[in-house]
């Protein structure tokens, strides 16, 4: 178990370090932030201060391995814009996005599964076809136009609920957070829904084809033989059974959440991560590009690690069939 754990953090360090150069030379061969930082009016001998500040004289192999030696220190760069720590820009705004993310999980469980479940156990029924259309406009519908939609009907013509923003905050743990005030809530529904859409459409097609996987398999079939209520026969045997599955692809989403979060906090104006690197991206703000990137990437990398670890834990067979390979 250990020699399996230690593989797969040499290979999650060495995805981390290909993909830190991708990041880099991605970012840092595009465009010239010079042209936005300082006035055009500036001297030749300004300009030529302000690219030497900034470390944009030096080629660009010398400012990646001075990038690496400072984020082996825990230094992502400086902002070009804001003057501060990118890495510390990231952290600021990473409560408001995961806030975001974990509520558009929890309504994606909440709703996919139950009405998966539904769609699995009724095919055929008219509730049972419904829920699977929908499901394909959850699949289809752009999220910025959902997003404008949810905005028009919900915001301008009822009223209901605010257009952006976050609103209220209250600490927890030291953290701000919108969920535990009414105003804050009110301004998290929508943005959150808006997000959750396209994962409530995901889990309730992969609920409804494990629901009717489940009811063809003998344990099923020997629990109604057996006489045991219906109610217990998918509470227990079936739902057990198909959550292992989903609850694994809610988990690698929850990393794609994060990072596609950037269309839904625009449109919501959530003062999100999304938001910054947006921000950051017009003004060509380097250090915070690649910072957002990186976290991003060893977020996933976290993740997938996690998984991994997990399932080696619960079924031996992953860990023989990688130690074969």
């Amino acid at each position: 178990m250990l020699d399996f754990i230690l593989r797969r953090l040499a290979q999650s360090i060495l995805v981390l370090a290909v993909m830190s150069l991708l990041v880099f030379i991605g970012v840092y061969a595009i465009g010239n932030p010079i042209d936005m930082l300082i006035s055009p009016d500036a001297d030749q001998l300004e300009r030529a201060r302000t690219i030497a500040a900034f470390g944009l004289d030096k080629p660009l192999w010398q400012q990646y391995f001075i990038f690496i030696q400072q984020a082996l220190s825990g230094d992502l760069g400086r902002s070009f814009s804001f003057g501060t720590s990118a890495l510390a820009l990231i952290l600021e705004r990473l409560p408001a996005t995961l806030e975001l993310a974990i509520c558009a999980i929890l309504i994606a469980i909440a709703l996919g599964i139950p009405l998966g479940l539904w769609a699995g156990l009724r095919p055929n029924s008219w509730t049972g076809k419904s829920i699977m259309a929908v499901s394909i406009l959850g699949f289809s519908l752009p999220t910025f136009w959902v997003g404008l939609m949810l905005i028009m009907v919900f915001a301008v013509q009822l009223g209901w609920l605010p257009s952006g923003g976050r609103g209220e905050t209250t600490l927890l743990f030291g953290v701000p957070v919108s969920f535990l005030t009414l105003d804050g809530l009110q301004h998290l529904l929508l943005p959150a829904f808006n997000l959750a859409l396209f994962n409530i459409a995901l889990v309730i097609r992969l609920t409804r084809a494990g629901a009717q996987e489940a009811l063809l398999q003998d344990y099923v079939k020997f629990a109604r033989a057996k006489g045991l209520r219906n109610s217990r026969i998918i509470g227990v045997h079936v739902l057990k059974n198909i959550l292992i599955p989903i609850v694994t692809v809610i988990a690698l989403q929850f990393g794609s959440i994060i990072a596609f979060a950037i269309v839904t906090e625009s449109v919501f104006a959530w003062p999100g991560m999304g938001k910054l690197i947006i921000d950051s991206i017009r003004v060509l703000d380097r250090p915070v590009i690649v910072a957002y990137l990186m976290l991003i990437v060893a977020l996933f990398i976290v993740i997938n690690l996690i998984v991994d670890v997990v399932y080696s834990m619960l079924d031996p067979r992953v860990r023989l069939s990688d130690a074969k390979g």
